[in-house]
């Protein structure tokens, strides 16, 4: 049940032959050496470089070589692209860079006009990981839908395609593939209800090849394909497709050119609430599943569903990496994967048949994956129906988009975890909000009286900091367990690089960039770079030299949410590039932000908890936990007098909907208004209050919270 369903009973392992000496060019990419073509490097997105220049024994040597401003103090996600000496990126609201990888000289920049407004639909911030080149084109999928491609030689559009109905609150932040003479993109937006797909378009003129939808739709209309003809049989109920039913493939993509096969990762259902979403049962295909495609064509030929019926936005959007390795004495060509579930898998990549299955981080909706059937064997803890269930992971996942590394010496996958936790419920009634408003099928009036939600952001950073870790696991995938490991101190840090002189490189929360000894775990270099890093480093060469490359840029979907006391934010955005003996200085300052004394609370505590419930329904997602930021967006304690003035022109009127603060007229009446208002005043009174106190009284608070959270850790 798990794994076949497969119209193609057989498979052509002679290579295909392709015209174009571009294409061959990705195919062959692994022994172009000095390069960095595609989004993982190579097809096979393993993400380590054969580069041996910087090693163990010099890497102490490292330093900047030079440093590019972005202009912006958004989130930074992307995987820098490397052709020809010359380097590739995108910033916030999907910008495109092109520098000089020696001298890092800006040789054009490209802005897509992405309107400002549109970010309410965004997740999680309006980043964007990075572009896909072939030949003299790039290519870059923009915040608002729309699929471009450049000149990558002058930054001059050669084609804009809209890839989405922009009536629904789609968005694109993931990097698209190019295979074979087709540009390969997805879509984001599960949670505000949109249905997912994935597209190939020709790298000429734009013009769509063809689609592959992830779930199906209105049962009234015919069915798009075959695959969506079985994957309906596994859906109940009209929710799903009045919603939308999710499935959006918004980052993860990988290639093998032998077979002509696709893997696409499949997100979270819309809503996540699975009782909701398809009352009447049901796996849901093709959500949080990987998904093989033939790459031609779009035609499905293998799926394996991770997490059937998911139920906590357990996407099966993480990196995909391939990879030929020896599994009892046999050579498999095998892809492996560790999604948001917490299980790590490994499969034949041929056929789909699961290999092997072993949660990587605590978990707690399932106790294991039966071999037999592919299935996760659930636990009571999965079923939130009756009382709220805290459950392991969070729905930021064991695993998120930021890219592991496999290491072919070490044998070593290095995945950049997560251990967390979230409550999850269900209401009484659900009412769905079309446009940017999430609808997770979650009880926010529930999730208010959560102990969690009930915390000031004082006391609420100091717990969550034990119960939300961050950390690298070395992770040997044949015998199927963890190595060593690196712990850190903020739960979002950045993705992996790794060499063939066995180095591992890392950015992290606390703005430091790291290298490690791949074999051991040991650190060997670092640098602080005043921001957080959550992006990939990639290496590159050019005349004989060898470069590390990392954006730094603190944000994403934890950088909006959870304010860590720990975690570096609001620093300009930059491109790093170091190399042996590099001598550029970083100019890094500190970042003060003073904090005004707020106005009186003047509602009443029933006002302050509507204004809390409202809060964590429409506004968390960017201003964080509490109203807490790590100041990617405004951190609302810290209003001007001013704002607060005109809060119902900024929140109800829209007067700042240019710069992406757009109206909520629609969910929020004047009073409702007012009450989040009285939240947020509340809370700027607690930070207030504990920062006036004396500093023996701070200090003793912030010690009693820090061993609560200790204490927490460990029952939970």
């Amino acid at each position: 049940m798990h794994r076949l369903f497969s119209f193609i009973l057989f498979v052509i392992f002679i290579p295909l032959s392709f015209g174009s000496e571009d294409q061959q060019r990705l195919i062959n990419a692994d022994a172009d050496k000095a390069n960095w073509l595609s989004h993982g490097r190579t097809y096979s997105e393993n993400r380590q470089s054969p580069l041996e220049q910087i090693t163990a024994d010099n890497v102490s040597s490292l330093g900047l070589a030079w440093y590019f401003d972005t202009g912006t103090h958004r989130g930074l996600e992307a995987s820098p692209i490397v052709v020809d000496g010359i380097i590739y990126t995108t910033g916030s609201w999907s910008k495109v860079f092109a520098n000089n990888g020696v001298t890092g000289e800006l040789l054009w920049s490209f802005d897509p006009q992405v309107p400002k407004a549109w970010a309410i639909n965004a997740c999680c911030d309006v980043v964007n990981r990075g572009v896909a080149v072939i030949g003299d084109q790039l290519f870059v999928g923009t915040i608002d839908g729309r699929l471009i491609a450049l000149d990558r030689l002058t930054g001059e559009v050669i084609w804009d395609q809209l890839t989405i109905d922009n009536t629904k609150p789609y968005t694109i932040t993931g990097a698209p593939r190019v295979v074979n003479d087709t540009v390969i993109i997805g879509n984001g937006g599960a949670e505000y209800g949109v249905r997912g797909y994935v597209s190939a378009y020709d790298v000429k003129d734009g013009s769509m090849r063809w689609r592959f939808y992830t779930v199906p739709g209105n049962p009234a209309l015919p069915h798009e394909s075959a695959a969506m003809a079985m994957a309906a049989k596994t859906w109940t109920g009209d929710v799903f497709w009045q919603v939308g039913g999710g499935g959006t493939v918004w980052d993860s993509m990988a290639y093998d050119p032998d077979l002509d096969l696709l893997y696409i990762g499949v997100g979270n259902g819309s809503p996540w609430n699975r009782y909701i979403r398809s009352p009447g049962g049901g796996d849901n295909l093709f959500l949080s599943s990987i998904v093989a495609l033939n790459a031609t064509t779009g035609e499905y030929v293998w799926h394996y569903q991770t997490t059937p019926a998911d139920n906590w936005d357990y996407t099966a959007t993480q990196h995909i990496v391939l990879a030929d390795i020896e599994l009892r004495g046999e050579k498999r060509k095998v892809l492996m994967q560790a999604p948001k579930n917490g299980f790590f898998y490994v499969m034949d990549r041929t056929n789909g048949e699961l290999i092997s299955a072993q949660n990587y981080v605590p978990i707690s909706w399932a106790s294991h994956v039966d071999i037999e059937t592919g299935r996760p064997v659930e636990t009571e803890n999965a079923d939130y129906r009756g009382d709220p269930q805290i459950t392991k992971p969070a729905p930021f996942g064991g695993h998120n988009w930021q890219p592991m590394a496999f290491n072919d010496n070490t044998g070593l996958m290095y995945i950049p975890a997560m251990e967390n936790l979230s409550v999850y419920n269900t209401p009484q009634e659900f009412e769905y909000l079309p446009g940017g408003h999430w609808n997770t099928g979650q009880d926010d009036k529930a999730a208010g009286d959560s102990p969690f939600a009930q915390m000031d952001a004082s006391m609420l950073g100091p717990v969550l900091k034990h119960l939300m870790r961050g950390r690298v696991i070395a992770w040997d995938p044949v015998k199927q367990q963890e190595a060593w490991r690196i712990e850190h101190e903020t739960m979002w840090n950045g993705g992996l690089l790794t060499t063939k002189s066995d180095l591992l490189f890392q950015g992290n929360g606390t703005g430091e960039f790291v290298a490690y000894d791949a074999t051991n775990g040991e650190r060997l270099w670092d640098h602080y770079v005043g921001n957080g890093i959550i992006a990939p480093p990639v290496s590159y060469e050019v005349d004989g030299e060898q470069y590390i490359a990392v954006m730094a840029g603190w944000g994403g979907a934890v950088g909006l949410v959870f304010a860590q006391p720990e975690a570096i934010g609001g620093g300009p955005g930059r491109l790093l590039v170091y190399k042996l003996n590099g001598d550029t200085q970083l100019p890094v300052e500190p970042i003060v932000r003073p904090l005004p004394q707020p106005p009186a609370v003047t509602g009443d505590e029933a006002a302050v908890a509507n204004g809390q419930v409202l809060y964590l329904q429409h506004c968390m997602r960017c201003h964080g936990i509490g109203a807490a930021s790590n100041g990617v967006i405004a951190d609302l304690r810290y209003m001007s007098q001013g704002s607060h003035d005109m809060f119902d022109e900024i929140v109800r009127g829209g007067i700042f909907s240019p710069l992406g603060m757009v109206s909520f007229a629609d969910v929020l009446d004047e009073q409702q208004a007012k009450d989040v208002h009285q939240y947020i005043i509340a809370m700027a009174n607690s930070k207030w209050e504990h920062d006036q106190s004396p500093a023996w009284v701070r200090d003793t608070k912030d010690w009693l919270f820090d061993k609560v959270g200790a204490a927490a850790a460990l029952f939970m």
